[in-house]
């Protein structure tokens, strides 16, 4: 039976798999959504037996629905092959009584992979099957790590354009450096002077901007996302929490049907609503539990049930999480309303003319699933240097502030379940932050600097993708004001 997505804004319209995907966000500003939640089809038991590849096509065929086993396979199979640096893709480590899922392996070193890697097969087979003879011009706005590994899939791949903003000073160096020296004929990088929210605002701006549509149309140009908000980037972000589970099964680390706790350090949202999507498909999850840096307006919202992104913004040392408008926070919203379009729809103009709502008592108790914490940058500092010292396991800024809320989570409900945690960038994506917490004397030295340092503290070879960066000459030196997005993206173009 095919699965349809309808607009969390709208639900009087459905559309198929592959139009979502295209389409990256409704044209009425709404995300799309599953009119229902599959199930596996297969048993987690079995699908223990199976390997990355063969995982994802399991999860994946229950909800891209209108693509057939030959072009489903077709886009898992070049996806999820050689270019990460581990034959498991993701790779489960255990530490302090914890799991890491490392999902930092692939071209650029950060969990963005995972889905960036198969997004652009997806997309291209969308658009065949849609009969789109339009150019597709994928814009992404970047906290610092999509940026370059939707740069790295798109590049170069026939029939789109790639375009990617990031806040000027809001990212790492190894992030900045990444996306700068990108090749491809197709890439555009831009720095704008602004923060993360300026920039996904402007791309939404840019997506609801009926006049601008038309004259991309008449130009042969259409827009599509690569952002979280692409159904198309959040159906293979099930996949590892389904792939993490049946390993833990297959390590006889738990038993068939045991529960488990999942920890996510999320900005946007994106991440922990997949492993909301695997709960939904039948993975035994108890808590997800959502981690938030110093920008802690998730944990404030699970806290109060009011969203209130009136705050504060805060450069911290977990760049990637520096957001106070979580996107995909939409879809949950959608759906713990009951599915009601109207009643979101509010909350979300709420959003844009007050940056604040709040849900009903009856929505805060459908928030059961989730739990929620936070750590401080010395909190963080202090994750990092405590489970080297203990263990010799190094992690980024961004898995540090989700194992520092896992351990005070632990304190607080005395909960043993066996709990994964998502590991979603490698330390050398931020090697000054990891080094300077590990060891002070750092601080005086340049970023880097540090790779072979990192290198012996870790005991990990360094990453293709830094040996890369160092020695490649910069691309891309494009800067724009926040309101100019709009004419930066035509000027690439070439539409005047």
């Amino acid at each position: 039976m095919e699965l349809m997505y309808k607009s969390t804004r709208n639900e009087t319209q459905t559309v198929t798999a592959s139009e979502a995907i295209l389409k990256g966000l409704s044209d009425d500003g709404g995300l799309f959504v599953p009119v229902e939640f599959p199930k596996l089809q297969k048993p987690l038991s079995e699908i223990a037996k199976m390997s990355y590849q063969e995982t994802a096509y399991e999860v994946m065929k229950e909800f891209l629905t209108d693509f057939t086993e030959e072009e489903l396979k077709n886009c898992i199979n070049r996806a999820y092959d050689a270019k990460f640096d581990t034959e498991e893709i993701a790779p489960l480590v255990k530490a302090d009584g914890a799991y890491y899922l490392e999902l930092f392996h692939g071209a650029t070193i950060a969990f963005k992979d995972m889905a960036l890697s198969i997004l652009p097969h997806l997309l291209t087979t969308s658009a065949k099957k849609n009969h789109v003879e339009n150019e597709i011009v994928i814009l992404t706005a970047t906290s610092g790590d999509t940026g370059k590994a939707a740069l790295s899939g798109f590049a170069d791949v026939e029939g789109t354009r790639i375009i990617v903003f990031y806040p000027k000073d809001g990212v790492s160096e190894v992030q900045k450096l990444q996306m700068v020296t990108q090749k491809g004929n197709n890439t555009s990088v831009v720095a704008i002077h602004g923060n993360f929210d300026d920039a996904q605002n402007g791309v939404k701006e840019i997506f609801g901007d009926k006049e601008l549509e038309a004259e991309l149309k008449e130009a042969g140009f259409q827009f599509s996302s690569a952002n979280s908000i692409n159904i198309g980037r959040l159906v293979p972000q099930i996949v590892y929490y389904v792939y993490a589970y049946a390993k833990l099964l297959q390590n006889e680390e738990i038993i068939d049907g045991e529960e488990i706790n999942v920890v996510v350090p999320t900005g946007n949202f994106g991440n922990i609503l997949a492993a909301y999507f695997a709960k939904q498909m039948g993975v035994p999850i108890h808590k997800l539990i959502c981690a938030s840096n110093d920008n802690k307006v998730l944990y404030d919202f699970f806290q109060t049930g009011t969203y209130d992104k009136n705050r504060e913004f805060i450069l911290t040392t977990s760049p990637s999480m520096d957001i106070l408008i979580s996107s995909n926070l939409e879809r949950l919203i959608y759906l713990i309303a009951g599915a009601d379009a109207a009643k979101n729809v509010e909350f979300m103009n709420d959003l844009k003319t007050n940056g604040v709502y709040k849900i009903s008592e009856g929505m805060k108790e459908a928030l059961g699933d989730f739990a929620a914490g936070y750590a401080s940058e010395a909190q963080v500092n202090e994750r990092i240097r405590g489970l080297y010292e203990e263990t010799g396991y190094v992690i980024d800024t961004h898995t540090a502030v989700a194992s520092y809320v896992y351990e005070q989570y632990k304190e607080e409900t005395k909960d043993e379940r066996k709990t994964v945690i998502a590991s979603t960038a490698s330390p050398y994506k931020f090697m000054k932050s990891v080094m300077c917490a590990i060891d002070e004397s750092f601080k005086e030295k340049g970023e880097l600097s540090m790779v072979e340092d990192l290198s012996k503290t870790a005991k990990v070879e360094v990453p293709i993708a830094v040996k890369e960066v160092l020695d490649a000459k910069i691309l891309h030196t494009k800067e724009c004001d926040a309101d100019k997005m709009k004419a930066t993206v035509k000027e690439i173009l070439g539409v005047n």
